[in-house]
């Protein structure tokens, strides 16, 4: 690939062109199209990508089809090399991914190294995985009859990955297939394809997995849908790995299964955390303002609504407002910046008209509610009525709610009456009661005094009801394998005809 400058005296980082990366070799869409992508907070050309079609695309699942026999019978061994020195390339480069998933996404510099630092740990975890036994020793009612379950790749794996924690979420829908012996196609995120899929091809190149076990495809967002189109009809891919909103995986999901492919759904989830009467105050309003407003509430884990026991509510909400008043605002790529922009002016939009739709039917806003650009202000509210979208869908901005409640039953009622599941926290000084609450909660996480946003390399990251299906981490293998059952008859049987 080639960088040029596009400005003699630039206040960013000299915009880069990139190619797209297919059967081992960096290329730019067959039609030679490109695609612009900008910098959320100041609208400068942070890249640009090969804007590929679906004849692209169809190139990318061939290469990883004819490369995955290969990949999967490599040594583990090898294997484990290769994931090393992967870990090792890519925390050589943090400065530079530090800076890219601040000018693509506005990712400030604390989430960016946390990706950074999280992926390199999935990597070296990765390289353990390949030695993990995949199969089992069957009993068997048949004498001198070996029996064996073995857990075989699936083949070619799309994965889907978004842009609001670009990094380390497309290090996770990449390592897992490749760790299982799979070869990966990803269609990165239009809004985020260099940090979201480009730089993960990068460090794998040079770490050098072999060609066309990974392929990276970019596309503008008109050609989304037809680029998707082939993953769901070209039989070589056996699993779609969608990390994203619920209402994109309600299109995704059938398609998928109409041509009876696996899918893994990593999708959204309205997370609340419950404030009992006891709990020290002072750590839970730190707690909450984590969970609501890091990475301006733009992350799947980010808390939405704070269900306090009324008794202390009034005390909670004071110091949640003062901690959201004190967060420096502005352009990510300074550190000290801890709320930047939100990722396009249509996000901005979303959250202004839903805390509007919440005032006008009498929610109160506490603090915030106000956009600087695309830099929107840590938000609290309360008296927030039911039938608003405040109540029950997350807005993606860096917004929470307050709510009174009179026992824990009735906030783990509130929570469970929800569509989705995917990360809950509850505060208290009482360990025993905050375990008594979370095993009550429908969540694929719970996590007594400690955020909502929480994950490890190995934890079965996931969630239930809308919040998708399929986990990450080591217990998530099997989503990208099948098993094959084998017997070996050591003598003759007898057979009854």
């Amino acid at each position: 690939m080639t960088i040029t400058s596009s400005s003699t005296t630039p206040t960013r980082t000299e915009t880069r062109h990139y190619s797209q990366l297919i059967g081992g070799e960096w290329v730019q869409a067959l039609d030679g199209a490109t695609l612009e992508i900008t910098n959320p907070y100041d609208d400068s050309v942070f890249a640009t990508v090969p804007a590929s079609t679906r004849a692209d695309t169809e190139q990318a699942v061939r290469a990883a089809s004819a490369a995955q026999k290969e990949w999967a019978e490599m040594l583990p061994a090898t294997k484990q090399q290769l994931f090393l020195r992967a870990a090792d390339i890519l925390e050589s480069r943090t400065a530079e991914i530090v800076r890219a998933l601040a000018e693509e996404t506005g990712c400030g510099a604390g989430f960016a190294h946390f990706q950074i630092s999280w992926s390199a740990n999935l990597l070296r975890q990765a390289a353990g995985w390949v030695y993990q036994p995949n199969g089992e020793l069957l009993r068997t009612d048949n004498f001198h009859t070996f029996a064996t379950a073995e857990r075989k790749p699936l083949g070619v794996v799309a994965s889907f990955t978004p842009w609001n924690g670009a990094h380390v979420l497309a290090w996770r829908a990449v390592v897992a297939p490749l760790a299982t012996g799979n070869t990966v196609v990803v269609k990165p995120s239009e809004l985020a394809p260099v940090t979201a899929g480009l730089l993960i091809g990068e460090i794998l190149t040079e770490a050098g997995f072999p060609k066309g076990t990974v392929n990276i495809v970019t596309h503008s967002p008109e050609a989304a849908a037809d680029v998707a189109e082939e993953f769901y009809e070209n039989p070589a891919v056996r699993c779609i790995y969608f990390t994203g909103s619920a209402n994109t995986a309600r299109i995704i999901a059938p398609k998928a299964a109409a041509a009876l492919k696996r899918t893994v759904l990593e999708l959204g989830g309205y997370n609340q955390i419950i404030v009992a009467d006891d709990a020290d105050l002072d750590h839970a309003a730190k707690t909450v303002a984590f969970s609501a407003f890091f990475h301006q509430g733009q992350i799947c884990m980010n808390a939405r609504r704070v269900l306090v026991h009324r008794t202390v509510c009034a005390e909670f909400t004071e110091k949640l407002v003062q901690l959201a008043q004190q967060f420096p605002q502005g352009d990510p790529s300074d550190p000290i910046t801890v709320i930047g922009p939100l990722i396009t002016d249509g996000a901005v939009q979303k959250t202004v008209q839903a805390i509007e739709d919440a005032t006008r039917a009498g929610a109160r806003v506490l603090t915030g509610g106000k956009a600087n650009g695309r830099v929107f202000e840590p938000t609290v509210l309360i008296d927030v009525p039911a039938n608003v979208s405040l109540a029950s869908e997350e807005t993606f901005g860096p917004v929470i709610v307050v709510h009174p409640i009179d026992s824990d039953e009735e906030g783990v009622a509130m929570v469970n009456e929800g569509s989705y599941g995917l990360s809950f926290s509850v505060m208290t000084a009482d360990i025993g009661r905050g375990i008594n609450i979370s095993q009550q909660i429908d969540s694929g996480a719970v996590h007594v005094n400690a955020p909502t946003i929480n994950d490890e390399p190995q934890s079965p990251n996931g969630g239930v009801k809308d919040s998708g299906w399929g986990r990450s981490g080591l217990s998530g293998l099997d989503d990208f394998t099948e098993i094959r059952w084998t017997t070996v008859e050591m003598k003759k049987r007898e057979l009854p005809l």
